[in-house]
């Protein structure tokens, strides 16, 4: 485990990056004159989104220059050697944001050899301040916070999200969707994952799962669950790879129910929309 103070340190570096972010998306929101999409349908970018990232690379690099960081618009600079990682995401819900439906955020994950242990998401519509360090605990500006207690997967409240891909390929997610819409209390579809993570982790939401995502959408919301007591893999329970685009997360209890959901779901939807066998005279 890495050293407290050095956690600690980063923390807050990752903190004033995301409060000063927070400021350009709320100064900018209402107001946009260039809105774009950036290879697939749907992937929009925004003045918003350059602006704020512009500003976590300034506060990044000026704190810590040995660090490399992967950024959602402009991408990885650094070196091969370099062990720490920033994945950052100056505006998770770019769509919601450009369409004026405050539910948006920044979002700061720190990767030492490949592993989230510092993770800072905010959300300045609702003044939410979430940070998770390893070891450390997870808060909401700056009170500890818990994953859920349910522990049956048919009391749960859930939540996804649709890859921008969706129209060009079968694996996308909406049989998941649908089946566990059936065997759950709800799902919902919030249209960002870093806030989806942020939900599980305060006890909100009971899970999460979902495909097509990068590390920059997951990076601090997957230390942020672990230190509030939650559970986080690939579909199948195995450790997550985040270059796998696939993750789920839960409050621990349901991890294994709803595991095995996903893996049923393919079936389930196959009988319910095959057509009906011809009677035999």
């Amino acid at each position: 485990m890495l050293d407290r103070k050095s956690l600690k340190t980063w923390l807050e570096i990752a903190t004033e990056a995301a409060l000063a972010a927070g400021v350009v998306l709320e100064d900018c929101y209402g107001k946009l004159t260039q809105i774009q999409e950036k290879g697939q349908a749907g992937n929009l970018v925004t003045e918003a989104d350059q602006q704020a990232e512009a500003i976590i690379l300034e506060i990044l690099s000026r704190h810590c220059p040995d660090h490399a960081i992967l950024a959602e618009e402009s991408g990885y600079s650094g070196r091969e050697t370099d062990t720490c990682l920033w994945a950052i995401d100056p505006l998770d819900g770019t769509t919601n944001y450009a369409h004026g439906y405050p539910l948006s955020c920044i979002s700061l994950g720190l990767l030492v050899e490949g592993v989230p242990v510092v993770g800072v998401i905010y959300n300045p519509f609702r003044q939410e301040l979430f940070q998770a360090a390893q070891g450390l605990g997870a808060y909401l500006n700056r009170r500890p916070i818990r994953v859920s207690q349910t522990k049956d997967l048919g009391k749960s409240l859930l939540v996804s999200g649709f890859a921008y891909d969706r129209r060009e390929t079968a694996d996308n997610n909406y049989a998941e969707f649908c089946y566990l819409t059936h065997q759950t209390q709800g799902v919902r579809r919030s249209g960002s994952a870093a806030i989806d993570l942020a939900d599980v982790a305060c006890g909100r939401l009971d899970g999460y799962w979902e495909r097509g995502i990068n590390p920059w959408d997951i990076a601090a919301g997957i230390i942020l669950v672990q230190e509030a007591g939650g559970q986080v893999s690939a579909y199948d329970g195995s450790p997550l790879v985040l270059a796998s685009g696939r993750i789920l997360a839960t409050n621990g209890p349901i991890h294994g129910a709803l595991s095995q959901a996903l893996e049923d779901a393919s079936a389930w939807f196959q009988a319910l929309t095959s057509p009906p066998k011809a009677s035999i005279p």
